[in-house]
């Protein structure tokens, strides 16, 4: 099982993804520069968090149009399995693997803090191993994390079963409290109809070692290895 982390200018998370897929979990992880056009026989291809081409005209917009995108959306229209992590999340919107978009949080702040997010679903490669009534912690680092899309959109993914978390409280409850960047729905994450293609805001891999006192994302991760065992 091999796993690739593309890295743009401006990519912050990518030795975060590395360090947890390596060190804590011992996986095979190869580096992918923006301007490679090989994804190396990845299994799964990681867009990490972080400021690709420093967020300019709108976070992601510019890394869209890398050349390893190119090969990352044949992958990802081929089955291949993708995964994006904030700016990540970002970018396979601005891609369209994903449908909506993210925009400037409600109150127009970078927002860095630990959130909870309720799994909605276990029919996703993330999101297996998760218990749907147990929130989880994990760190959120965004200044455009807002999801939005059109209603007939938003009916269309709870329709498919396709939002994988919403922002709760610590006990669970979805409140509008409890909605950090006043995302639609509460929605933090959510997969493609094709269910291979994963785009989410909070970051897994800040919260998936104990030394950082948090450990709420290994499932995801565990969730994926699971999964990609057995389809792979």
């Amino acid at each position: 099982m091999k796993f690739g982390v593309v890295v743009f200018p401006g990519s912050n998370c990518d030795h975060d993804i590395i360090y947890v897929l390596k060190k804590v979990f011992g996986k095979d992880v190869v580096v992918l520069w923006h301007k490679e056009q090989d994804l190396q026989d990845c299994d799964l291809v990681f867009l990490p968090g972080g400021f690709s081409y420093g967020d300019y005209l709108r976070s992601g917009s510019i890394a869209r149009f890398s050349p390893i995108m190119e090969e990352l959306i044949k992958f990802a229209n081929s089955g291949g399995y993708v995964m994006g992590i904030c700016n990540g999340f970002q970018i396979l919107c601005e891609a369209h693997l994903l449908p909506g978009a993210l925009l400037h949080n409600d109150n127009h702040k970078f927002i860095c803090c630990n959130s909870y997010i309720l799994p909605q679903t276990n029919n996703s490669f993330a999101t297996s191993l998760l218990q749907i009534d147990n929130p989880v912690k994990i760190p959120i680092a965004h200044g455009e994390g807002r999801y939005y899309a059109p209603d007939d959109v938003l009916k269309e993914l709870n329709d498919n079963d396709q939002v994988l978390f919403r922002y709760c409280d610590r006990f669970g409850n979805i409140t509008r409290e409890a909605n950090p960047n006043r995302s639609a729905e509460n929605i933090a994450g959510i997969c493609n109809e094709q269910r291979n293609v994963i785009g989410m805001m909070p970051h897994p891999e800040r919260a998936a070692d104990a030394e950082l006192f948090n450990t709420d994302g290994k499932t995801i991760f565990e969730s994926i290895f699971d999964q990609l065992k057995v389809i792979i």
